[in-house]
């Protein structure tokens, strides 16, 4: 049987919040114009090809399961700063995210900077997550 440690679960329900709103803002706002571009797509075809409330909601259940896991892995690094919190973000980010991402795009052909914006959204919600749960403990 899998035990779970302690979390704070409320906290884990606010960092997923969170990198939900940074994913909004990350593909909207900072990025949508390059990151468009390089899907090769319009607008108009990402739109039409996750219609509805779903996506948002698998976007946000992502963030949730990214939140918890944070969570999970803080746990086992005590005592915890801001600053070690961080480190452990950016190691579990280059080691689970950025190195499997990286290889899919490698072999698929996915332009560099099209990952550059998809990956460095990870590591930044690995980074907020760390944060907010180090904080609210």
């Amino acid at each position: 049987m899998i035990t779970v440690p302690h979390v704070n679960y409320l906290a884990v329900l606010v960092s997923g919040i969170a990198i939900f709103l940074l994913g909004g803002l990350w593909y909207s706002a900072l990025f949508k114009k390059p990151w468009v571009r390089l899907m090769g797509k319009s607008p108009e075809e990402l739109q039409s090809a996750a219609p509805g409330p779903l996506p948002f909601i698998l976007a946000f259940l992502c963030g949730f399961a990214i939140a918890l896991a944070m969570a999970i892995v803080l746990n086992h690094f005590q005592p915890l700063t801001i600053l070690r919190s961080i480190n452990i973000a950016v190691v579990c980010w280059i080691g689970f995210a950025a190195a499997t991402s990286f290889a899919t795009a490698v072999f698929s052909g996915t332009p560099r900077a099209l990952w550059l914006i998809n990956s460095g959204y990870n590591l930044v919600s690995f980074i907020i997550a760390a944060i907010i749960e180090t904080l609210w403990r």
